[in-house]
This record gives structure tokens, sequence and C-alpha cells, in this order.
């Protein structure tokens, strides 16, 4: 069974600088991961609903924090799509590295707020094999690459007004506010999941500790 464990912020040094199963979606799953990350996103990160969708007691955008442990993970997840600047995107080809996803979009205050401390994660942890893809259910191309041009974006964003990869990645891991904030393990899967704005130290911590486990 899978445990959960709730952890608040916790400050720890940076070191060092630094899927294939895919989840198959139908359409209808598609439409329902959009719709709930857009109702999560009308509550910015300060929502006081009860629990989330499938009774795992989180409080849906107060940045609570859930991680697997390795022998508790899923099945791989593959997120696939095209980024902003029409490249096509496929996390399968970073199997052995550690992948953080992070669902945004341009007028997010939270995600705003966290975008420089992920663009520090991209920068810094990128020669110990992490990667940082985010995923853009919202926005239209040019307000996304001004977003990306102001905070000096590294990585690419998935275009993901289709809501397909979404759909994808709740098909593993419930969602429900943006910004969310997923890292997968070196095998694609799912090691922690954070609801809301996601702190700088806690997304050092959980990065920490997946890029640490044996690969």
């Amino acid at each position: 069974m899978i445990r959960a464990r709730t952890r608040r912020s916790r400050a720890r040094t940076r070191g060092g600088r630094r899927t294939q199963h895919g989840v198959r979606v139908r359409a209808g799953a598609v439409l329902a991961g959009g719709a709930l990350l857009l109702a999560g996103c009308a509550q910015d990160s300060g929502s006081t609903s009860p629990a989330d969708v499938v009774g795992q007691g989180y409080v849906s955008g107060d940045g609570s924090v859930r991680t697997w442990d390795a022998g508790d993970r899923s099945e791989p997840v593959t997120v696939t799509g095209t980024d902003f600047e029409g490249e096509a995107v496929d996390t399968s080809v970073w199997l052995g590295e550690v992948v953080v996803l992070n669902t945004w979009y341009a007028a997010c205050a939270p995600c705003r707020a966290e975008a420089p401390d992920l663009v520090e994660l991209a920068v810094d942890r990128a020669d110990d094999g992490v990667r940082v893809l985010g995923i853009n259910t919202t926005d239209e191309p040019g307000a996304a690459q001004a977003f990306q041009r102001t905070f000096d974006v590294p990585y690419p964003s998935i275009d993901d007004r289709s809501g397909q990869a979404v759909a994808a990645l709740s098909g593993a891991v419930p969602l429900q506010a943006v910004p969310s904030t997923v890292v997968l393990d070196r095998e694609g899967r799912v090691a922690a999941r954070v609801i809301g704005l996601v702190e700088g130290t806690t997304l050092s911590a959980l990065v920490d500790d997946v890029v640490a486990e044996s690969t």
C-alpha cells in the first residue's frame, strides 16, 4: 500500500550541480484533468477545501508534500507533447535522470513566486542528472514565452491546452491546483508531489533524496 507522509520545508545545503510505460488516457480523462487543474488554480495556493479527490488528506494548493518510498511507487509515467518553441518533448528519453514536472501559467501569482527556484534548480543540478519540464494548460504561446523570458527559464514547457499531458500525469498522481510539482525518479516513477507553491528548500530536499537513490 502507498504510504504518505507530510513534510514541511526544511533547509538543506544544495550539493553539487546539478519513462517506458506510458499512461493511456481516454478523452474524458483529458477533459477532467484540465478542468480539475483550472478549478484548483482559481483558489491560488491558499485553498481551504478539505481533502483531495482520492481522500488522501491534502488541502488543495497549500504546499502539502507527499512522498513515496521506492518500493511503493506506481508504474513509470511518460509525459509527451510539444513545447512553446515547437519542439517535441518526451520524458521517456530522460530515463536514468531525475525529472521535475511543474504545472504553471503566466498570470498565476504562486507560479511566478516559485519560478526563480525552479530556474535555479534546473541550472545548478543539471550536472547531477536533473531535468525540469513545465506543463502549461492555459496560455497562448506569446504569454508563455514572455513568462519564460522574464524569468530566464532554461527548460522547456509543454503547450498543454489540450490537457493530454496533465491527464497522463493525473492517472498516476492526482493534481488539484496550479502550480503543482511532481518529482519522477530515474525509472520515471512518481517519487514526490507538491500541491501548490513549492518552497525552494523543500524542492531541493525532495530532489536531493531522489538523486541520492541508487540507479
